[in-house]
């Protein structure tokens, strides 16, 4: 019997077998393995190639390419229809049914909250700026109207890295940069996070993250730095909340402000986070001080300015209730997942 008659032999041997396989129900793995194993009854034809003659081995290597595929379709489609998962064939398995499901990250709830205090003041033409967190003693203090050995550098204890290095307090020093570098109209918001030298508790933490915005223009005046800032809370803790300005005091700003709004959680009843008042502190603001403008090379008889500054951590505790400024930092899931 030559290789040709070979060939066709296996293919009927093979038919046969994979008939006995479906009607019986047995494993259609085996029949993959004796026929095209790497020792399985196809291997062995195809090493009795080399004793093929030249004029016969086109024919005969064809013939063997033919039938491997055929054998390798019908096991691969047998296998398929016996498990409908391509080779598990437990009894058990129920591929209609869902599947486990896959936890999906989000973010943590102090970037949910600065994008979207970025998003509104985008809608009200703000551009972002960012600074450096170690910086110098200028662009931390002295620019912005903290001279030596003035009594306002003690409203913020400072980690010092050298003489004149810091880690920054504020990110106004962002504002600085930006406007030691561009010259004005300017519009930015400038988020980043800040370090103090504070005794951790529910209502402090050393590292806490700000974001500040700064409005340079011609003409600008307190009627528009708090109709922006009444946008601003309106947009961010609903079109029914109350807003307040006491005067207050910053280096940087004059005449400067503190903004309230009613609390969120007893609607101003008063209540123990607000202190019984009713009302929530939310930012600090003012119109930019002349010396400030003088400090980055801005006329201020040609420019006016006002700015504004916010804790991050401050304003997410303010919407959502939260009464330990820890849990943002501890990382525990379960307060995580409620965001």
């Amino acid at each position: 019997m030559n290789l040709l008659e070979q060939i066709q032999e296996l293919n009927h041997q093979f038919d046969d077998e994979l008939n006995r396989v479906r009607s019986d129900g047995l494993d259609p793995e085996s029949l993959k393995h004796r026929f095209l194993g790497r020792k399985g009854l196809l291997a062995e034809l195809f090493a009795r190639m080399g004793s093929v003659s030249g004029e016969e081995r086109p024919q005969v290597g064809r013939a063997l390419n033919d039938t491997k595929l055929r054998l390798t379709d019908l096991i691969e489609s047998l296998i398929q229809d016996t498990t409908g998962l391509g080779g598990d064939s437990s009894p058990d398995l129920d591929v209609t049914l869902p599947g486990d499901p896959i936890p999906v990250g989000t973010n943590h709830p102090l970037i949910q909250t600065q994008d979207e205090i970025i998003a509104i003041f985008a809608r009200l033409g703000f551009s972002l700026a960012y600074g450096p967190e170690v910086d110098t003693d200028f662009y931390n203090f002295e620019a912005l109207n903290f001279p030596p050995n003035h009594p306002a550098r003690d409203m913020q204890d400072t980690f010092y890295l050298d003489k004149d290095i810091l880690l920054r307090t504020h990110t106004s020093n962002s504002q600085i940069h930006f406007m030691k570098e561009h010259e004005p109209p300017v519009k930015i918001l400038a988020p980043g996070r800040v370090f103090r030298n504070e005794d951790i508790s529910v209502r402090s933490y050393c590292m806490f993250h700000q974001v500040e915005g700064l409005f340079v223009d011609r003409n600008v005046s307190m009627v528009d730095l708090k109709g922006d800032l009444e946008y601003f809370v309106k947009e961010f803790f609903g079109s029914d909340i109350r807003t307040r300005f006491r005067p207050s005091y910053f280096p940087f700003t004059e005449p400067s402000a503190e903004m309230d709004v009613s609390c969120v959680l007893c609607g101003g009843k008063g209540c123990p986070v607000c202190k019984h008042t009713g009302w929530l502190e939310i930012l600090g603001c003012g119109m930019v001080d002349p010396a400030v403008f003088t400090a980055v090379g801005y006329d201020p008889d040609q420019w006016q300015g006002y700015a504004f500054g916010m804790g991050i951590e401050r304003t997410a505790m303010r919407r959502y209730g939260v009464t330990d400024i820890r849990q943002f930092f501890e990382g525990d899931v379960r307060f995580l997942r409620q965001f």
